[in-house]
């Protein structure tokens, strides 16, 4: 039994370690403000920069369940590091507006492969009721991956002559796990033989439990990007913070979302996944409802902390009940939620049109208000077994 475990181990520790990789998505964020200052873009010209990468959770999210139906999972994960190395390796040689736009649409394309195709992965080497847990723990390797790269980018600035030096060290970090992966023997399921299709997976929609879902992803990932978007704007309007001081409120985020994460996965090895989602959302209205109305500096990050912990497995819940409801699908399923994941793209421009209606940044509230009770609703009302609850 000991020896059955260690195998076991050996192979979900490189694949848990593929969520490192993942949360490079969120190095988008603080590259903004420092690439911004680098080539004096406008605001226009710098909100271009995440485009690059959660454009391609739309684009590609189907076509990569696709792919990974034909090749397999772990073939799959091998490419999207390979697009990943690539778009962290070329501003090594040249950086400039343009080979930083190039680095950050290759690291959506890898980004957006990687999401569709590790999720599964996992499910290879975790069975059962510990999908979940694993699933979380997976998300709090991630949280840690995002909460480190304003650290790295600030670092590379201040001691190695520049914020661009991080993307060498992040290529180095993902030829680590690529090869990790690849000398890890993985037995993939062979119950998919039907060549997937985009009819095939958007007929998932059809089954409103599959429907709900993926709008409770839709919306957890836009609470989560509109929060990170909306922390600093909230700082400096309601506690007067200069822009550098309110900045350090991601940090403050993802920190809580981080130490969130950690809680959740073991919880999740306890509890009902629905359950925690009920429990959580209600934490998060609460939060929220707070962040309406307080106006200094250390109630707003209190809101903030307690809104990021609270929220920061239910994206792993709902995930893994999609996975549940229809394991022999997996491919197919990954590949529809993981395009939900462009609720990044979708909500913070809601947020900004809703901003400017009401003068101020109470109208980006009103939006996250949104996702939030539909999140609500979603917790109590899906059905995740025949039996109904």
């Amino acid at each position: 039994m000991k020896s059955s475990n260690t195998t076991s181990l050996t192979k979900v520790f490189p694949v848990l370690f593929g969520f490192f990789i993942m949360g490079f998505c969120d190095l988008v964020g603080i590259s903004v403000t420092y690439a911004k200052d680098m080539f004096g873009w406008t605001e226009t010209e710098a909100g271009f920069l995440p485009s690059m990468v959660f454009f391609w959770f739309l684009v590609l999210s189907v076509p990569s369940a696709m792919l990974t139906n034909k090749i397999g999972r772990k073939n799959t994960v091998m490419l999207s590091m390979a697009f990943t190395f690539l778009g962290m390796l070329i501003p090594f040689f040249v950086f400039d507006e343009i080979t930083c736009y190039i680095a950050f649409a290759l690291l959506g394309i890898g980004n957006t492969i990687l999401q569709v195709s590790l999720n599964p992965l996992l499910t290879n080497v975790v069975k059962g009721d510990k999908l979940t847990s694993s699933l979380t723990a997976g998300q709090f390797i991630k949280a840690i991956s995002s909460f480190l790269g304003p650290i790295v980018a600030g670092f590379c600035s201040s001691y190695l002559g520049g914020w661009e030096k991080m993307f060498p060290i992040y290529a180095v970090i993902t030829l680590i796990s690529s090869l990790w992966l690849y000398f890890t023997n993985i037995k993939e399921d062979t119950k998919e033989e039907r060549s997937l299709s985009f009819t095939r997976i958007f007929s998932l929609l059809g089954d409103s439990k599959i429907l709900l879902l993926f709008l409770g992803i839709l919306c957890i990932v836009g609470l989560d990007v509109g929060m990170n978007t909306v922390t600093p704007k909230l700082l400096m309007e309601r506690a007067g913070l200069e822009k550098e001081a309110a900045g350090y409120g991601t940090s403050w985020y993802f920190a809580a979302r981080t130490l969130g994460t950690l809680v959740g996965a073991f919880l999740l090895a306890k509890v009902a996944g629905k359950s925690y989602f009920r429990v959580n959302m209600l934490v998060v209205l609460l939060g929220l409802l707070g962040l309406f109305i307080v106006t200094t500096q250390p109630l707003i990050l209190t809101m903030v902390c307690i809104i990021a912990f609270a929220a920061s497995s239910i994206f792993a819940v709902i995930y893994g009940m999609a996975l549940q409801l229809y394991p022999q699908k997996a491919n197919e399923i990954s590949g529809l939620m993981i395009t939900g994941v462009a609720g990044g793209a979708v909500i913070p421009p809601l947020m900004g049109i809703s901003a400017d209606g009401f003068g101020s940044q109470t109208g980006s509230l009103f939006v996250i208000g949104i996702c939030v009770v539909y999140l609500l609703f979603c917790s109590f009302f899906i059905k995740t077994d025949k039996g109904g609850d």
